[in-house]
Order: C-alpha cells, then structure tokens, then sequence
C-alpha cells in the first residue's frame, strides 16, 4: 500500500499531529500501526492500559518520556518498546515522524507485566548476516527474550540479494519500506515496492523478498513471537 493511498487523521490524545492509520484490526490486524506526522513544538501520547506500545523515529527530533521519570532524547533512528503499564509522551523539537505500534501485551502466565521497556538507535544495534549472505543484514532491535511477545527488525538487502526461500509461517507482518527498491512476493504475486510503502502480511501468507535498484533495500518489520497459539 502506497503511502499517498492513506488520509491524514487526527487523535484526541495528539491533537496537532497529522495521523495516518497503516493497519488496524479492520484491516485483519491483531495490532495498530501508525504513521505520525508532529509539528515541532507539540506533543502527544499513548496511555499504557495493558497495551504496549513500539516506536521508531522516521526524522525530527524530540524528547520521549514513558510518566514514570525515564526519558532520553530522540533523533531520527531511536526506538522504543514501552510497557503497557507506562505512557509513551512524545514532544518534538524539530517536525518529526515517527512510526508507532501498538497491541495488547500477552503476559506470560501467570499475569507478568514486569518487563522494563527497551530503547535504544538503530546505529548501535549489530548487523548479523542472514543465511549465510553477506548481501543480507539482520538487525534484531527488540532482544529474543521470552519476556518479549513481538519482535521489530530491519533488514538490508544489496541489489541482487534477498530473502532465499518463500516463507509461509503463523506470525503476521507490519511493514515499512524505509530506503531503497525491490520486489515482494506476496501470496503468488510479485510486487514492485520503495521507500515509504506499507505491506500488512497475514499469517500464513506465502512471502518474499528481492532487492532492486541502485543502493541497499532497507525496511522495518513487525512480527508476533514467543507466545503460545491461541485456540
């Protein structure tokens, strides 16, 4: 889904912020994904109420602050995982966009909500080759730990490299095209993709991956990880 495809919305708890709505349940999504467009000088916020929330900041900079006296100064590629029994307050120095998730946490029975949150900068997370392909790079942001129920990646691809089998799995996808072009395979069709494109996969969808185009292929990706199948 192209990004120009999405109207501008609004949020009570961001007022002067223009919103764009990728995923939603409506769409098939157990999560929401958005993209968030905030005036420098403005603010805006996320209660926690048993959902946590991710984000990723696209450019601008600004200030994070989760309403229990954590905070750090944001710039273009921070993160960070909010617990779901904290806010996550955004102010921004400069315009900034910035992508945010959220979904309700499965604790880990019995009912765990004690996990600390995870922030950090894209810069400062290792790139790990992938199956064996140095024209592939794999950065796990959120650490593979059971305290965990999602995982958020970026992967970078080189022209001619890309994901080496069609993968056909439970989890589903939140993804955003950060740089570069290439060509997704999705449910039996191959699709033309660039920077600023949305693909929501469901589960089981059959899917893959090749990079196009002059320079490196890099997006930012959801998944749902570490939980039991609910039946």
């Amino acid at each position: 889904m192209p990004l120009e495809g999405f109207p501008f919305s609004r949020l009570p708890s961001w007022p002067e912020a223009q919103v764009r709505v990728l995923a939603a349940p409506a769409l098939g999504a157990s999560f929401v994904q958005y993209l968030i467009d905030l005036p420098a000088g403005r603010r805006g916020e996320f209660a926690g109420g048993g959902f946590e929330t991710f984000f990723y900041v696209l450019s601008g900079s600004g200030r994070f602050d989760d309403g229990h006296g954590r905070g750090r100064d944001l710039v273009a590629g921070s993160f960070g995982l909010v617990p779901p029994t904290h806010v996550t307050r955004v102010k921004a120095a400069e315009a900034m966009s910035l992508l945010v998730l959220r979904k309700r946490y499965e604790p880990i029975p019995p009912d765990r909500w004690d996990f600390t949150g995870h922030y950090g900068h894209e810069s400062d997370v290792e790139k790990t080759v992938w199956a064996d392909d140095p024209g592939a790079r794999l950065q796990t942001l959120i650490p593979d730990d059971l305290q965990y129920d999602l995982a958020m990646n970026v992967f970078t691809f080189d022209p001619g490299h890309g994901l080496p089998v069609v993968e056909t799995h439970v989890m589903e996808h939140g993804l955003y095209f950060l740089t570069g072009k290439g060509v997704y395979f999705l449910n039996g069709q191959w699709m033309e993709v660039e920077r600023d494109d949305f693909i929501w996969m469901g589960p089981y969808c059959p899917q893959s991956f090749y990079a196009v185009g002059p320079g490196p292929a890099r997006y930012l990706y959801y998944k749902n990880v570490n939980r039991e199948i609910p039946l």
